[in-house]
């Protein structure tokens, strides 16, 4: 029998930073419902987190009660294991990277007591710059939900019912009634509901789980409601950004199974799902990589029309190399330019610079002087390729140059105007940070005080107003951010104001209650210093392309002309030989990580050998099996390969 009122579950994935913030809120969210004699009990499952959040956090939060789990189960596995901890009658499914109100839990449970036939609740939720999230309240992914939402057609007539039933823009954000979907940062659910639908559907990893358990409940009789009255800030994507899984293809891979699931009868529908999201992941990857693309093909231009140029002033025209010489010089230039830049980690991993830029050119012209020599008939003029490296060389790094002055003046790298809300020891020591040299590309306008602030503080900062006037302040100022550093202010008060100047397009920061954690995640959220490359070097671009090169050239020896060699050094020489067929079709890597679980790895693949295969595995923890694959992921190199393969056969 539950003990409990509510249980706040809340799954952690290397966001310690946030989940702070919304420990703090639900706390103070606690002692307001306590007051009404309700009992709240709060439980964390985190997954596998290696920023040390557990550690860090479990002496701050001593009646938190802190699950650690060995690997990442995913979202839906690690709420099931939440749940069974619980002992509420309502529980609250909610996102380390949200923010709640004070008198939240109150009012929830407040609603819930008071319509019976609800099973699950949503609430009003905001991004960080006061906008409304349209995923607080959808419809069901029904065919035709899918289908416009898919292809734009809800984008393009947002206010009509027959194409918006996804997102549901054609109903008000200020009104409460029933809907088919919650989103899955916040989901008020009773007990008996959860527990008869048996909870998440583990088969969905990130993405998906919070459709299929509203819709489950729904089929069981219960309503799913979004209840307006009250709000939560939520940091759109920050439990997932900081996590290195391909968060795109879990997206519409949950799609996909929900649509198996509840669809399959409809193979008409699934084939338009299917291309639908084959085409939305497409263009969602354009969008991701659209500057680095634009770079690839300015780059590709510039090369060929270097190439022209060179041929006009040697030969008297642009195309008056001989007839053979079309379009082959033109596609062997493109292709090892591409390839030269993608060796020296020019594109796709981070900012593009000069420097890689000069060296890439550089491969690209020992490469292509090579291969003169042993194609003469392609030695057309030593005097054309130089030119062509160096104008590209030029043009390249010109528009690198003007890339990098526009980041400075008003893209990524320009100053940040902010402002801080509140005069008092927490601002004081939030300016002083911001001043230690730490924040880069900050511009901090002054401060602005609430009626509760005291003036008499020195800060050295100018007040250039008070709260009353914010909207105008942050018009006159150009603010871009403002740090909230006044405990006195009512979180809903707060809400309720960066809701109504939602259109100023104004990231707000909370720090109410000064902690070191707190101020240097958001000194890095506001100067853009977080580093945008991934710490994993299996996931850049050119050592996924080495290594699977070396996959596919050492599978296809071993299936052909090392065939006996397989039959002579294996005693079961059917395994060995669907290993190795499985490196040629890409679904494992001859080396790669330990397995687990039987659940496919979600960065790298699973290999026929690797780091834990040498370390004689049944001598290792689980923990340490997880180390050594975290360790191939982040420093993986084909040297590295070569080194444990030499090892695997060779080890004593």
């Amino acid at each position: 029998m539950p003990e409990k009122d509510i249980s706040v579950i809340i799954v952690n994935y290397n966001v310690k930073e946030f989940l702070y913030q919304c420990l703090k809120s639900v706390e103070n969210a606690s002692v307001i419902a306590g007051k009404r004699g309700f009992s709240i009990e709060i439980i964390v499952v985190d997954n596998n987190s290696a920023d040390g959040s557990i550690e860090y956090l479990t002496p701050l939060f001593p009646k938190v009660n802190f699950i650690k789990l060995n690997e990442n189960l995913g979202f839906g596995k690690a709420n099931n294991i939440g749940f069974k901890e619980s002992q509420g009658k309502y529980l609250l499914i909610l996102n380390p990277d949200t923010v709640i109100e004070e008198d939240n839990l109150s009012r929830m449970i407040d609603y819930m007591k008071g319509n019976p036939e609800v099973g699950a609740a949503g609430c009003k939720v905001l991004n960080s710059d006061g906008s409304f999230q349209l995923a607080c309240r959808r419809g069901l992914p029904t065919p035709w939900a899918s289908f416009t939402k898919l292809f734009g057609l809800q984008k393009l007539f947002p206010k009509v019912k027959f194409f918006s039933q996804y997102n549901q823009t054609y109903r008000s954000i200020d009104e409460t009634y029933y809907i088919d979907v919650l989103i899955g940062a916040y989901m008020f659910v009773k007990r008996e509901a959860f527990e008869a639908v048996g909870g998440f559907d583990e088969q969905y990893f990130m993405y998906g789980e919070d459709v299929d358990l509203c819709y489950s409940i729904q089929r069981m009789g219960w309503k799913i409601a979004y209840y307006h009255e009250t709000s939560i800030i939520h940091y759109k994507g920050e439990s997932t950004r900081k996590s290195s899984i391909k968060e795109l293809y879990h997206f519409y891979n949950a799609m996909e199974i929900f649509s198996k699931k509840y669809y399959n009868s409809s193979s008409l529908f699934l084939l338009l799902i299917k291309l639908g999201i084959s085409i939305r992941t497409l263009l969602a990857y354009l969008l991701k990589y659209k500057r680095q693309i634009g770079i690839i093909l300015f780059d590709i231009i510039f090369l060929n029309l270097s190439v022209m140029i060179g041929t006009y002033y040697k030969f008297g025209g642009i195309f008056n190399l001989p007839d053979y010489a079309y379009p082959t010089v033109f596609i062997v230039i493109t292709l090892i330019l591409f390839g030269s830049m993608i060796a020296v980690g020019e594109y796709f991993e981070g900012k593009n610079t000069i420097r890689r830029l000069f060296y890439g050119l550089l491969l690209s012209f020992f490469i292509l002087s090579s291969l003169t020599y042993y194609f003469r008939e392609y030695a057309f003029s030593r005097g054309i390729l130089l030119f062509t490296i160096g104008f590209t060389t030029l043009l390249s790094g010109l528009l690198r140059f003007f890339i990098s002055l526009y980041d400075r003046i008003s893209g990524k790298e320009s100053d940040r105007r902010i402002a801080i809300l509140g005069i008092n020891e927490h601002s004081e020591k939030i300016i002083n940070q911001l001043k230690s040299g730490e924040a880069r590309n900050v511009n901090l306008m002054g401060m602005i005080s609430d009626e509760n602030n005291s003036i008499n503080i020195e800060l050295g900062v100018p007040v250039i107003g008070n709260i009353q006037e914010m909207p105008k302040i942050i018009e006159d100022y150009g603010l871009k951010e403002i740090i909230i550093a006044e405990p006195q202010l009512k979180r809903s008060d707060l809400l309720n104001l960066i809701s109504k100047i939602s259109d100023l397009n104004v990231k707000f920061h909370f720090v109410t209650e000064y902690e070191d954690l707190i101020a240097s995640r958001i000194i890095n959220d506001v100067s853009k210093t977080e580093s945008i490359i991934s710490k994993y070097n299996i996931l850049k671009l050119r050592y996924r392309f080495i290594k699977r090169t070396f996959d596919l050239i050492a599978s296809f020896f071993l299936l052909t002309i090392g065939l006996p060699l397989v039959y002579l050094l294996s005693e079961k020489h059917s395994k060995p030989i669907k290993g190795i067929w499985k490196v040629f079709t890409g679904e494992l890597s001859l080396i790669g990580l330990y397995k687990i679980t039987n659940e496919k790895p979600m960065i790298g693949k699973t290999g026929l050998t690797g780091l834990a295969h040498i370390s004689k595995t049944n001598k290792l923890n689980l923990k340490i099996v997880n180390d050594l694959n975290e360790y191939y992921l982040i420093n993986y190199s084909f040297s590295l390969d070569i080194d444990i393969l030499l090892k695997h056969f060779f080890r004593k």
